[in-house]
């Protein structure tokens, strides 16, 4: 057997569909499935975590949520009067 486990569940994840520690028969199956939420997590979920998949363990992958950085705005604050 082979395991998906979501390192952290972020509001966005506790809210949708996914489950954590799903498990699956063949290690193909959990890897296509793990980048298939890993996907749609960075693309639908609220931009505040970026989510990447790791084989962790034997027969285990993890998808690691980290802080998404601040995009840079070139040392203006953007309140206008840096132009």
């Amino acid at each position: 057997m082979f395991t998906i486990n979501v390192a952290k569940e972020c509001g966005c994840f506790k809210k949708s569909d996914f489950e954590n520690n799903m498990t699956f028969e063949n290690k193909d199956d959990a890897l296509m499935q793990a980048k298939v939420m890993e996907s749609h997590m960075n693309q639908k979920f609220c931009q505040k975590h970026l989510f990447y998949t790791e084989e962790t363990a034997e027969n285990t992958f993890t998808i690691q949520v980290e802080e998404r950085p601040q995009e840079s705005t070139g040392g203006c604050c953007g309140g206008g009067h840096c132009s």
